[in-house]
């Protein structure tokens, strides 16, 4: 079949199954394809409400019957306006029959016509009292009770759903109505209950409506405190009989209504029943730990860890007291002790907040009572991290327990300042000291001590001494995973090396021999970058072995990131040699990756093909990037000649690959760290970069491009020399941009083009903004500004509102610069021609398409066109404030009247941008 357009004619039914079956049981994944981009069309058209109204009667099989009802869930979600009001009506009855008459055919068609009602209802204003009209209708048949729980379960979550835009005025009116109908929900729940006895099934669809309403926050919480429903929901989980599906059922309903209560204070009779409650489930959590059921340990878990959570506040403020009973810390290092380390990972988010507000508060006397409660954590967490002892290499990173070791690590960053870093670090020395532990035992103390290392006052400290001096000593016979810790925590103490200078070559040493090593060279390449990075003035005397190590680089086995962090440690090292020195050291750093460089393109002239150079151009990257030594006003930079050299080969480089976008991303990073380590010494590279970067971009318009040359119009905007020059390049990379963005969807599909064109219009209008503001380009520049300002992107959006900001601004500054006059009229004209549409489209853009957190730079822009020209700012808003919709399709008030000349007013009467930002914020929240 032929896709479906709207002008295309009604597709027949029959098409319609055959594509449905082709999408779940064609065997040819093309099949399947095909099927799937005619349906998707089909669901955008017109007749996707009739089609799917008609499946639903017919009722011919599951799979055609789903297909209806999400379709007709999401036309409600996306296209509820395509329907005149006169036919919402007739859409309700509709709904309810369907979902009456395929109740028992599958329950995910139940859920998804249950959200299609959910969903009608939310914006049907002229269906009033839902919940009420819903439960009379359903009510006293037992059979419709599942599917009245489930539309009763489904529409407190959609309330705030993203994709029904119902604004905060509806959305108000109906969490409102939701709270008045609420005890009676929990009532018709109750006696659900009550008839269910032992059905489970029922028990699990009452929990997850109850939860639903707790969620929403809107259940009166002393009527709840009394409910039979909290008996049944903490029986449940008590019983050591009670099913996973139902037991997880019960949890996600307790910890629901935990977070409910966040604010304890006007909570506190229902907060005393579920404080109590969930004390009384220790013993069902030993229960499930004796019976090994991982499942339970771990909703027990989460549901003492929500318990924490909510009475943080009250154990901080009353230890021991009341609801502030340190019992559950108890709980929660019950949970520690549990062997497996999933169990002790759902708590660390409270204790990461403990941390926090103990930190804030700084009152010792609180530390005293919380320091023994973390002493045993980090017990329990050392003893977590061990590995097996069948364990054979190094730990390993990425698989999920190197991943839980991580976050071990940072965790104990965080509250280490309670136990006091120096004291653990000297414990958990004396354990290795004076014990003989084994390896894995070993192992994780290092770790830990690894993780603390930084934190403790390197200043004449014996006992860190006396560990680096230890560990270096380390022999090459101990376990592979000792030795690679070992390294991890050499590299944590370098400030100690860098007190203590006389460790710098044992240290050294001992890291050498690492990287010599197959599996601990990365380890031992990132802790010689570190000591590089803290000890730079020390390891001058060491540069010729950094070099060393940099030209055989490919004799060692690094991971690519080891790599590069060796070559940044040399680098940084290197800025600290007298100047002299300099220039040849850093002609030798970049001649192994030049040399392999020519070595390509050579391969390339003689057979035609040529390798990826990536390796090779981040590495040259990361050695400009820094090797920023500090030169004198007047002096050459001692860079300059190294870099002219290396141009050629890069230049080539680049136009050999000037196809793949990946290789000329990185030829451009490795050419701007260039130009920024040299800054005005790359002036001989201006022109043929510049020739070469605008006739590659006509061809392949790479945005990498547009970046390069902000960074060329950074260095060299304020030389009036190069000013024409760099407006030339401008107008020229302009061209292909402006093609590439006006093709259908093209500002959507290039946001790295617009960020890129933005952030290098914006640096022409902070070093050289008469040029740009006298130029033909610049209309073109603030249309496509205008154009963009509603993609909901983040980097093009901010990249976008900073422009015109920086662009407004400049004629509003008055710096005192000569030409301050000249930019003041040259903005006043652009602003008369662009100035109402920029702010017709910006308001409609905050209120449809752009999420919240781009507001604030939004708001910059009003801010700074209205300190340029208020009295005509004030008339343009107006007029952008009238163009925009009074209601929704479905008849309900989006903003009235008062609110528009509120915002009007709170916008144009602001004092300084931020009241701007909240008007606007609060403002756009009526049309979310």
């Amino acid at each position: 079949g032929k896709p479906v357009r709207d002008g295309g004619g009604k597709p027949n039914l029959t098409l319609v199954y055959q594509a449905v079956q082709a999408l779940y049981h064609d065997p040819d994944p093309a099949g399947k394809e095909r099927a799937s981009v005619w349906l998707g069309e089909l669901q955008r058209s017109m007749y996707a409400w009739e089609i799917s109204d008609q499946l639903l009667q017919l009722k011919q099989d599951v799979e055609s019957c789903y297909f209806a009802a999400q379709t007709m869930k999401m036309k409600i979600q996306t296209s509820f306006y395509e329907l005149p009001p006169e036919t919402h009506n007739a859409l309700r009855e509709s709904l309810l029959t369907h979902i009456q008459n395929l109740k028992d055919l599958s329950p995910i068609i139940v859920t998804q016509l249950a959200l299609a009602i959910a969903d009608l209802a939310l914006q049907m204003a002229s269906w009033k009292g839902c919940v009420h009209t819903l439960i009379e209708k359903y009510n006293n048949d037992i059979s419709s009770m599942p599917f009245l729980i489930e539309i009763l379960t489904v529409l407190p979550e959609e309330v705030h759903s993203r994709s029904l835009r119902i604004g905060a005025n509806r959305r108000t009116e109906i969490i409102e109505d939701l709270a008045y109908y609420s005890s009676t929900v929990v009532t018709v729940l109750t006696s659900c209950v009550e008839k269910a006895g032992n059905d489970e099934k029922m028990l699990i669809k009452v929990f997850r409506c109850l939860g639903s309403w707790f969620n929403l926050g809107v259940l009166d919480s002393n009527f709840m405190a009394s409910n039979q429903l909290l008996m049944v929901l903490f029986q449940v989980l008590q019983r050591d009989e009670t099913s996973t599906n139902l037991h997880e059922a019960a949890s996600d309903c307790v910890c629901s209504s935990l977070y409910a209560i966040e604010n304890v204070e006007t909570n506190m009779a229902l907060g005393l029943q579920l404080f109590q409650g969930v004390l009384t489930l220790e013993t069902a959590y030993h229960m499930a730990v004796a019976r090994e059921d991982l499942d339970k340990v771990l909703n027990y878990c989460r549901i003492f860890t929500e318990l924490c959570e909510t009475f943080l506040e009250t154990t901080v403020r009353s230890p021991g007291q009341g609801m502030g009973d340190l019992r559950t810390l108890e709980l929660l290092l019950i949970c520690a002790g549990h062997p497996q380390y999933e169990v002790v990972e759902i708590s660390f988010n409270f204790w990461y907040r403990l941390g926090e507000h103990l930190y804030k508060i700084n009152d010792a006397a609180l530390h005293t009572i919380f320091r023994p409660y973390i002493q045993r954590l980090l017990h329990c967490l050392a003893r977590h991290c061990q590995l097996d002892p069948d364990h054979d290499g190094i730990p390993e990173d990425t698989d999920d327990f190197g991943e839980f070791r991580m976050r071990v690590s940072d965790l104990v960053k965080d509250v280490i300042f309670l136990v006091g870093s120096m004291e653990c670090f000297s414990q958990l020395y004396s354990t290795l000291k004076e014990g003989n532990p084994s390896w894995e035992v070993t192992e994780a103390v290092l770790f830990i001590m690894a993780a603390i290392a930084k934190s403790v006052d390197p200043e004449n400290n014996p006992t860190l001494s006396e560990v680096l001096q230890q560990v270096v000593l380390l022999p090459e016979t101990v376990h592979m995973a000792v030795r690679y810790t070992s390294i991890e925590l050499v590299g944590e103490m370098s400030e100690v090396v860098d007190r203590n200078p006389r460790f710098l070559d044992p240290v050294l040493n001992y890291l050498m021999k690492g990287l010599r090593e197959k599996s601990l060279a990365s380890a031992a390449a990132k802790a010689i970058h570190n000591i590089c990075s803290v000890c730079r003035d020390h390891m001058a005397q060491h540069f010729q072995g950094l070099l060393d190590i940099a030209r055989a680089l490919d004799s060692f086995v690094l991971s690519t990131e080891a790599a590069v962090g060796l070559l940044k440690g040399t680098a940084l090292v290197l800025a600290r040699l007298p100047l002299e020195k300099i220039a040849e050291c850093l002609s030798d750093l970049c001649a192994v990756q030049v040399i392999a460089l020519k070595k390509l393109l050579a391969e390339k002239s003689t057979n035609g093909k040529s390798a990826d150079p990536t390796v090779w151009l981040d590495r040259l990257a990361v050695i400009f990037r820094h090797t920023n030594p500090i030169v004198e006003n007047g002096q050459t930079h001692p860079c300059q000649k190294v870099i002219q050299e290396i141009w050629p080969v890069l230049s080539e480089t680049l136009n050999t690959h000037q196809a793949d976008n990946r290789i000329v991303e990185r030829c451009c990073r490795c050419l701007r760290f260039a130009v920024r380590c040299v800054g005005k010494g790359s002036a001989s590279l201006l022109q043929p970069l510049v020739t070469q970067m605008v006739s590659v971009y006509q061809v392949y318009p790479h945005s990498c491009f547009l970046y390069l040359g902000s960074i060329l119009v950074d260095e060299y905007g304020m030389e009036e020399g190069c000013r024409q020059g760099l407006l030339d390049m401008l107008q020229a990379l302009c061209m292909p941009t402006f093609q590439l963005l006006e093709q259908q969807n093209g500002l959507r599909n290039h946001p790295d083009t617009v960020d890129d064109l933005f952030r290098l219009a914006t640096r022409f209008v902070q070093r050289s903004p008469v040029t740009l503001l006298s130029s033909s380009i610049i209309v073109h520049i603030i249309q496509c500004a205008i154009a963009a300002s509603s993609l909901d992107h983040r980097d093009a959006n901010c990249s976008v509102m900073k422009f015109v900001r920086d662009l407004i601004h400049t004629g509003v500054a008055n710096d005192h610069e000569e030409n301050f006059e000249v930019r003041k009229q040259l903005i006043g004209q652009a602003m008369e021609q662009h100035g109402q549409q920029l702010i017709t489209q910006l308001m409609h853009s905050c209120c449809f398409c752009l999420p919240p957190y781009t507001l604030p730079d939004v708001a910059e822009v009003l801010w700074e066109v209205m300190v340029f020209d208020r009295p005509t700012f004030c008339r343009w808003l107006e007029n952008a404030l009238k163009g925009l919709p009074k209601e929704t399709s479905g008849g309900a008030v989006t903003v009235t009247h008062k609110q528009l000349t509120d915002f009007h007013k709170q916008v144009t009467s602001a004092e300084e941008c931020k009241q701007v930002c909240w008007a606007i914020r609060e403002f756009t929240r009526l049309f979310r």
